[in-house]
């Protein structure tokens, strides 16, 4: 029976919660001598694919589908989910803290909504980075580590892609889908973990624009001048032929064209086009969101989750290019104006949509299979600038988790007095990289064969 437990365990098919010797040996006891004569002669894969229901259970991911909500910019964790009640004004600014639903938690008071909810979510308050630019430590904040050499250079593939990777066949829509106005750029250069890395644009996430009307944009799938359905009727005619001629055999067909089907299917089938289509959803649900771009991206990161999309990154915003332009709202990077656009936008703006999100996924039965992740790259300064706003910091910031597999109304470590740095062992980019990785179902085994985060270990109390 331990043999057994440890061949599931080395082929990457027994999640961490069932690789212990008690759970292995449950395991393994629901098995007969005929499912052991399967493993020797006809291999795992057989024995898999017999199993009954409740065995494939045990072996599942705890969540289906990761919902990263992506706070680009950094957020203040003062003035989000770790207040300061008693800290100097200059470093607890003019918010007030609420309590919320968790004893002895408190949030920011422009997030009524979300500290309503901590029953059936955990906060992290030691969370660290590395650097302080936003495109490096976006990267890695994605990514889980740092370039080659620490340069901004040869990411490791985001975690969405690692998942794209993994569950690249789970559904017909792509594996990894990035929901936002444009790239995750800033106005040095592009921020390079935000794909494949190292993998190459492959594994680079799936597009998607939306607006705060029920506007979705494919760009990748706008068609060029002059090609309509015909013509790529005439291609796809093309290709099949190309391959018969070949004698391609079937379940040899290249990812290439596999995603190249994946495309198609998204042109032409109004099936395939529905899931991305937010007029189908009541003004009511809608409206629960709020009728904002970030607000609507949410709810179409719900419509892609129960269409069995893997991985969906949640953008709250472009890059500011250009300081002038009034068309952005300058993400999170509140370097001025930070309390004004906090009280106008930020606030009420994402505690309505996340708040909304957890609920429409628990009223649907899907709170328990998705992970919902909300973070920035890193905080923001504790003392208040010159300029009225906070600055970037690496030491210290804050994160939310929900869904599948977290423990939910817990704290995870705590910053000291004035919200400089963890005074318990700091959360680092590699154990959130880890934890969403793991609850995802890719285990130590599968990481280490990829080459990604293969020393990495989850974030302590928080998983269940």
């Amino acid at each position: 029976m331990r043999m057994l437990g440890q061949l599931l365990d080395v082929k990457g098919l027994m999640p961490q919660a069932v690789t212990s010797s008690s759970h292995a040996s449950e395991l393994a006891s629901r098995l007969d001598r005929r499912d052991l004569m399967r493993v020797s002669c006809a291999g795992l894969p057989a024995l898999l694919r017999q199993m009954s229901p409740a065995m494939a259970e045990d072996l599942a991911p705890r969540a289906k589908s990761i919902v990263l909500l992506w706070m680009w910019g950094g957020p203040s964790h003062l003035d989000t989910f770790d207040p300061k009640p008693d800290a100097p004004a200059e470093v607890r600014g003019p918010f007030a803290s609420i309590q919320t639903k968790t004893p002895g938690l408190r949030f920011s008071e422009l997030f009524p909504r979300l500290a309503a909810r901590t029953d059936r979510m955990s906060v992290v308050r030691s969370q660290i980075n590395y650097d302080t630019a936003h495109r490096i430590a976006g990267s890695i904040a994605l990514t889980g580590g740092r370039g080659r050499n620490n340069a901004d250079v040869d990411y490791q593939p985001n975690f969405g892609s690692v998942v794209h990777r993994v569950f690249q066949r789970r559904s017909e829509l792509p594996p990894f889908i990035a929901i936002g106005p444009g790239k995750l750029t800033t106005a040095i250069a592009d921020m390079q973990g935000f794909g494949g890395g190292i993998w190459g644009s492959a594994y680079d996430p799936f597009p998607v624009r939306c607006t705060e009307l029920d506007d979705v944009e494919l760009p990748t799938l706008e068609l060029l001048d002059g090609l309509g359905f015909d013509r790529l009727s005439d291609r796809r005619q093309l290709l099949r032929d190309l391959q018969l001629r070949q004698q391609v055999a079937p379940g040899r067909i290249s990812d290439w064209e596999h995603d190249v089907l994946r495309a198609w299917q998204l042109l032409t089938s109004k099936e395939g086009r529905r899931t991305f289509d937010l007029s189908q959803e009541d003004d009511v649900s809608r409206g629960n969101y709020g009728f904002t771009q970030f607000g609507q991206s949410c709810l179409l990161a719900r419509r892609l989750v129960e269409a069995e999309v893997p991985y969906i990154q949640v953008n709250w915003s472009k890059w500011v290019e250009n300081i002038y332009d009034t068309r952005t709202d300058f993400g999170w990077d509140t370097h001025w104006l930070n309390f004004e656009h906090m009280t106008d936008r930020h606030g009420p703006i994402f505690d309505r949509a996340a708040a909304a999100l957890i609920d429409d996924l628990e009223q649907r039965g899907l709170l328990d299979s998705t992970l919902v992740v909300a973070m920035g790259e890193f905080g923001r300064t504790p003392k208040i600038s010159a300029n009225g706003g906070r600055d970037h910091w690496s030491r210290c910031q804050s994160s939310l988790w929900a869904g599948g597999g977290i423990q939910p109304g817990r704290v995870v470590g705590a910053s000291d007095d004035l919200a400089y740095d963890p005074v318990t062992d700091p959360v680092t980019p590699e154990m959130v990289g880890t934890t969403i990785l793991e609850l995802a179902g890719i285990t130590t085994e599968q990481r280490a064969e990829l080459r990604v985060l293969p020393n990495g270990r989850p974030i302590d109390g928080l998983i269940q």
